[in-house]
């Protein structure tokens, strides 16, 4: 049955609601076969009684978002979609994670959590001695991190900001890299070295790295330190094994916070070896001080593109799955 709703919305935030060329109202009246009218501010939506709820949902989530000075972005949009898609019902609640910077990057940029998943790691980090951020590429998991322990590092909450990750090789040996053992390491370094230089800037981190304020090391190089008042970030996690992984969170020391991230379905770890990430979601998952964020495809802030590519692998992934346990 055909219904009809009617919204009314300020003049001033049409144009950045609807899009440029009205692209963004095109993807909403697409993605719930509706029909979307405007004139002088008063919305019309028509179709049936469910999807034009859910449309009207969705405007009500970007207009929250206009209001907050925010130049709207086809991502969102898109989100904000897939929310009202799945029925989950925090349209609205978008608007107040898109206030939630936590820091500028060197051109200004603001850097905030961007979706529901985020929102919730990020409130972990702030609120937990240790957090495992768990999920697929492109989930801010890294990035995120690295702009709260900037953030308190400026603000003197910890002396000094520790980078690692696990040399793993993903299709090469180390021995056939040219150079140094230096210059073998940093390829696998060199991601937490880009967002380091995109929030804080590269001659900043070069000095605070002179000083030993700023580290960024392989996991091998943590064995036997005890790590005080420091903001720990260990990154590819799922590519360390039980043995590295108990050796790295037996490093932690007093006034120190740890975020350890990792993505489950990408270890480079030699075949029949098991991940120490793995083990320790499985061995640490009552403890009230370790929060777990799990991340996933809906979680994706990169190009929409890659959202689609994580969500087919998914999907792809289960059905293997669920064709083995059959079996």
């Amino acid at each position: 049955m055909q219904t009809e709703i009617e919204k009314s919305i300020p003049i001033e935030h049409i144009r950045n609601i609807f899009g440029d060329f009205d692209r963004f109202v095109k993807k909403i009246e697409r993605a719930f076969s509706v029909d979307i009218t405007e004139r002088n501010g008063a919305v019309k939506i028509n179709g049936s009684q469910d999807a034009c709820e859910r449309a009207a949902n969705v405007l009500d989530g970007l207009l929250k978002l206009s209001e907050n000075n925010g130049q709207i972005n086809e991502q969102q949009v898109d989100y904000i979609i897939s929310l009202s898609l799945e029925e989950l019902g925090h349209e609205k609640d978008i608007a107040e994670i898109d206030k939630d910077i936590i820091c500028r990057s060197i051109t200004g940029r603001p850097i905030k959590p961007k979706t529901i998943g985020q929102k919730h790691y990020v409130d972990l980090i702030r609120t937990k001695m240790i957090t495992f951020g768990i999920g697929p590429a492109g989930t801010g998991k890294t990035y995120l991190a690295m702009a709260l322990a900037i953030k308190a590092f400026k603000a003197q909450e910890v002396q000094r900001i520790i980078l690692t990750r696990p040399a793993i090789e993903a299709g090469e040996k180390l021995g056939f890299l040219p150079g140094d053992l230096q210059q073998k390491i940093d390829p696998y370094l060199r991601p937490l070295y880009d967002a380091l230089y995109n929030i804080m800037g590269a001659d900043s981190f070069a000095a605070n790295q002179e000083k030993g304020l700023i580290e960024v090391a392989p996991l091998a190089y943590m064995r036997g330190r005890t790590l005080d008042n420091a903001f720990i970030i260990l990154d590819e996690a799922q590519n360390t094994t039980p043995a590295q992984m108990k050796m790295f969170l037996t490093r932690i020391g007093f006034g120190s916070k740890v975020i350890v991230t990792g993505d489950l379905t990408q270890k480079d770890l030699e075949k029949g070896q098991t991940s120490g990430l793995e083990v320790a979601l499985k061995v640490l998952s009552k403890i009230d001080d370790i929060g777990f964020a799990e991340l996933t495809s809906a979680d994706v802030v990169r190009h929409p593109l890659v959202q689609k590519i994580v969500k087919a692998y998914d999907d792809y992934e289960a059905k293997i799955n669920d064709y083995k346990h059959r079996k």
